[in-house]
């Protein structure tokens, strides 16, 4: 079972003789070092992340067409000193022992890269002059055979910046690239014949395998990389389901039961992500009931009420026997299973 440690926990076990004064600071400021994105949420954090995102964004899919204009080695020169910038800051941060801006300035590094391999594409001649894609924000928008080259590279520094900068978040563009290169590998396969319906399932089978993949390495490192896959793949695996058209109240009602199923893996892995898209889900058929099928019954919110109660007393119910909850699945569960699901190992 994972115990949240807080500052004050630390400092009752001063108070109750179980760590001598000074090695609750001593403590604390080591476990931070070891997991700093287990550290507590504060407002600094929230600037690092949003600041991260935001030059993210607008040297990815905001990047105007006037960029364009100013050449391809203007460009060239312009991303490759961007990204040599936030590689060696974020590197010096690093090394200060400012891990969590220094590990999101690695993962704007890593962002940079599509934006090098198109101008360099390009400089050197290499595009497809029939692609008729020669904007790089079009990179975020269509799916086209020729970004392969793009994402293959941005995967590659992905992973040595991960052996620069062992930051979890750097996995995000990883598995950004690797979403949209499974949707070009595909449409290059089948060309014209690969429609929104066909994107939808890709985008559903590929979340399924990072979300398994995750679910391997969960546990299995000393930082959590698997929360961003669980992320990266929910985003692919729900986004692909929700979006699939479903004419029959019986399709309708098999998605609710998949997203039933997301709240109960968010149950045995003990991970909230899962909860929330699954909830989402729910809601989303809750709502499609209320508005065409039982649109005219007054019952209905009633009921509704009355089954959101009873979700309530099951979720204090287990808070109260969690322990004792998960002994009995523990026990039921063979053990090899209890290996591979990251909540249940010893």
């Amino acid at each position: 079972m994972r115990l949240t440690l807080e500052p004050a926990d630390l400092r009752n076990a001063v108070a109750a003789g179980v760590l001598v004064p000074g090695q609750d600071a001593a403590l604390l400021n080591f476990l931070q070092q070891q997991h700093p994105e287990r550290a507590s949420f504060q407002l600094a954090h929230v600037a690092y992340y949003l600041g991260a995102m935001l030059i993210i964004g607008a040297m990815g899919w905001l990047l105007t067409e006037a960029w364009m204009n100013i050449g391809e080695g203007a460009l060239l020169l312009f991303s490759a000193a961007y990204m040599l910038f936030f590689t060696l800051c974020g590197r010096s941060m690093w090394q200060r022992g400012q891990q969590i801006p220094g590990g999101l300035l690695g993962a704007v590094a890593v962002s940079m890269t599509p934006l090098l391999i198109f101008a360099l594409q390009h400089l050197m001649g290499w595009w497809p002059q029939d692609d008729g894609l020669g904007n790089y924000d079009a990179y975020y928008r269509y799916v086209q055979g020729s970004w392969l080259v793009m994402e293959a590279g941005t995967l590659v520094v992905g992973l040595l910046m991960l052996r620069l900068l062992p930051f979890p978040f750097i996995v995000m563009p990883i598995a950004l690239a690797l979403w949209f290169m499974s949707m070009d590998l595909t449409e290059l396969l089948f060309s014209d014949s690969f429609n929104w319906e066909q994107r939808r399932w890709t985008s559903l089978w590929f979340g399924l395998l990072v979300l398994l993949g995750s679910l391997w390495i969960d546990g299995r490192t000393q930082r959590d990389y698997a929360f961003w896959g669980y992320l990266a793949g929910l985003l692919a695996f729900w986004g692909g389901l929700s979006l699939m058209d479903s004419n029959s109240e019986l399709g309708k009602a098999l998605y609710c039961l998949i997203n039933l199923g997301l709240m109960a893996v968010a149950v045995l892995l003990r991970r909230s992500l899962f909860m929330i898209f699954g909830g989402l889900g729910v809601a989303a058929y809750l709502g499609h009931l209320s508005y065409e099928v039982f649109a005219d019954s007054l019952l209905f919110p009633i009921i509704l009420s009355l089954i959101g109660l009873a979700v309530i007393g099951l979720g204090l119910m287990y808070q109260k026997r969690r322990d004792a909850f998960s002994a009995q699945l523990r026990s039921k569960i063979p053990t090899s299973w209890q290996n591979f699901l990251p909540a249940l190992r010893r």
